[in-house]
């Protein structure tokens, strides 16, 4: 009988099922996600799993990211507006008006510090219009301290005098380098990168299997997502996918390039017919050079100075 237990939980490790291996019970946190199309509440009966009851969650927090049924990220940036201005309560101590920490040491602390804690999460989640005003509440005063400008200064004016990019400008740049850093990922080490649109101009041909779009083929033109070339209509009756939504962003970063380079980690196996690492790691760079110009464009044209202000 000892041999034949034995036997059967090798063959269960054999199969990938650990005997005596369970789960956190009080870790654990399920959540029933909805989208917006979908106008039924969430569910709150409760799901059993492995013999043990769970009530649905209303909030889910995950690597610092906070997810809602409906996908909605107003509760994920009220939690950095807690955040950021607990911190900023205490760094303002540092630099009294007139005295204290200078300018450029109040902007490297803005920018190194409030910055990040503000806008984290920005690559994948976008602020709606309420956390956009909050945010940029807060920012403003940021930038004040930075400047130990007067109250009565405009908010263009103030943004340019701190070196501090609008809110606005900023989420969008975040956004485009998390494209970038999923675009120019190894689809073999990336998963979101092997689920790009086969027309994407990659180094890499490999593309997992259900990137397929058969399933589209019977969908009206109501429904059917855009292709990951074309602009978001206003108002946005068609979306793109998530992951055509990171394709479309480098659109303006491609210009004057055939593929997007790879960044690999290890050198490539032999015989592959890719340029060198050392050329895709300077063409990545620049690419990154030249998302920093557009976010430098688009703060310029977003947020105006007044005719007097040179």
């Amino acid at each position: 009988m000892k041999k034949k237990k034995k036997k059967q939980e090798k063959k269960k490790k054999r199969h990938g099922i650990w005997v005596g291996v369970s789960f956190s019970v009080r870790k654990t946190e399920l959540i029933d996600w909805r989208t917006s199309s979908q106008r039924t509440p969430p569910s709150h009966a409760l799901i059993e799993l492995e013999g043990h009851l769970f009530r649905p969650s209303q909030v889910v927090r995950w690597l610092g990211y906070w997810f809602t049924p409906f996908f909605n990220t107003a509760h994920h940036y009220r939690h950095r507006l807690s955040i950021a201005p607990a911190i900023f309560s205490f760094v303002r101590r540092l630099s009294s008006p007139g005295a204290g920490v200078t300018p450029f040491l109040c902007y490297r602390i803005g920018n190194g510090l409030l910055l990040p804690i503000l806008t984290y999460g920005a690559d994948l989640l976008t602020p709606n219009y309420a956390a956009l005003r909050g945010m940029n509440s807060f920012w403003h005063r940021v930038q004040r301290w930075t400047t130990n400008n007067y109250f009565s200064t405009r908010t263009s004016i103030l943004a340019r005098e701190a070196c501090l990019p609008p809110i606005v400008s900023y989420c969008r740049y975040r956004r485009r380098l998390a494209a970038l850093i999923v675009t120019c990922a190894p689809p073999n080490a990336n998963p979101a990168a092997a689920r790009l649109p086969r027309s994407f101009p990659s180094l890499s041909p490999f593309k997992a299997q259900d990137t397929s779009r058969h399933l589209m083929i019977d969908l009206s033109s109501v429904y059917l997502p855009l292709s990951w070339r074309t602009q978001v209509p206003s108002p946005p009756i068609r979306k793109h996918l998530p992951v055509d939504a990171m394709a479309h962003l480098t659109l303006p970063l491609q210009e004057g390039l055939t593929h997007l380079p790879l960044v690999l980690h290890a050198p490539p196996p032999p015989g592959t017919n890719i340029p060198p690492p050392d050329l895709m790691r300077r063409t990545y760079e620049a690419l990154r050079t030249r998302a920093r110009n557009m976010l430098i464009q688009d703060w310029s044209k977003n947020d105006p100075t007044p005719p007097y202000y040179e």
